[in-house]
């Protein structure tokens, strides 16, 4: 069933991603790098890994359950279990964001298993020993702390190897040393600092140990690509997807050394049409990926008249019901990105 019009309002305004007003916080300047026009290319990647926050936490965790035989792990910031919202825009207001209604983890479990028997989706024995890395914020009001809860159970459920940060302060946010929001605070741009680096806890957790992130100038660079090269319609814009995407590539990826991809997903209100490079430039991953060989790759979501606040598609907005299996209109866009990255 396709959601009603008037409900998705109500989900994009009240669920991922509220407005509050706050002072922002005396923030870390990182090191950055102006975008680059160019084209994405193959390189010798390893391993593909994926990460985002609240809407973009729960297209992370379609694209990994869909596609689990390709990505070997997961990190979800301020999101719940794979497949809540179940088509519907009220349960995913109510059920994933206040949990109002509940979240029938164990039903989305069994849906899981049914898509996989059917090739929907990866089969689940994939996900097992999977690193999984999961946070939310005890002053997150957009998402209840009971449905990440859910996640986890969903993760563990399949066997994933799950480590889940739930202690931090902080609000409806990808936190980050380089935020410029105070910690408890829900306001945009949505990247708020409560002096720590889940960064390098979360990249411990999927790619095993790290070396410390660059904190001079960066040495890679910032490619600024057409996403309407890899959108299954030839017109990214008519998936509720930006015209340009980016990818961080390290000069050790770029010389032809093996190297790690980690796709990165914004919330909504947090891709470039609402806040430029803000989350490009602030996720603290760059930073990381020149010290580590690894590869960033930050597709764009944009609005539209069902999604006026720019959020990836996790409650079927774009009309159809395949959007968390593979041939989903957003989730394969993304995956030809990542296709063409790895070879």
């Amino acid at each position: 069933m396709t959601p009603p019009l008037k409900a998705t309002a109500a989900l994009v305004t009240a669920l991922l991603l509220v407005l509050t007003t706050a002072a922002p916080a005396r923030a870390a300047t990182p090191a950055t790098k102006a975008p680059v026009a160019g084209s994405l290319r193959a390189y010798d990647v390893s391993a593909v890994y994926v990460a985002g926050v609240s809407s973009g936490g729960y297209m992370a965790t379609q694209l990994h359950v869909a596609y689990s035989s390709r990505i070997r792990g997961a990190a979800v910031f301020a999101a719940g279990p794979y497949y809540c919202a179940q088509n519907n825009v009220a349960q995913a207001l109510d059920g994933c964001g206040d949990n109002v209604y509940p979240t029938n983890v164990s039903a989305l479990q069994t849906y899981t298993r049914t898509w996989a028997s059917y090739g929907w989706v990866d089969p689940v024995g994939n996900l097992s020993g999977d690193p999984v890395y999961v946070y939310h914020g005890a002053n997150d009001s957009v998402v209840e702390k009971s449905v990440t809860d859910d996640l986890v159970r969903y993760y563990q459920h399949f066997g994933a190897s799950v480590q889940y940060d739930s202690g931090s302060p902080a609000g409806h946010a990808w936190v980050t040393p380089y935020g410029t929001l105070a910690c408890g605070v829900t306001a945009s741009p949505f990247l708020a600092d409560c002096g720590t680096d889940p960064q390098g806890a979360l990249l411990r957790k999927l790619l095993g140990s790290v070396r410390a992130p660059n904190t001079g100038p960066l040495g890679g660079s910032l490619i600024r690509f057409s996403q309407h090269t890899y959108a299954v319609n030839g017109w990214a814009n008519g998936l509720s997807m930006d015209a340009n995407g980016f990818a961080y590539v390290p000069a050790s990826c770029a010389a032809g050394g093996s190297c790690r991809l980690l796709v990165a997903l914004h919330g909504c209100l947090q891709g470039h049409g609402a806040v430029g490079t803000a989350f490009v430039d602030r996720a603290n991953l760059n930073q990381y990926a020149d010290t580590n060989q690894l590869i960033v790759l930050y597709p764009q979501a944009s609005t539209a008249a069902t999604n006026p606040n720019g959020c990836w598609d996790w409650w079927g907005y774009l009309g159809a019901t395949n959007y968390p299996i593979k041939g989903g209109a957003q989730l394969e866009t993304i995956m030809n990105m990542v296709r063409r990255l790895d070879g």
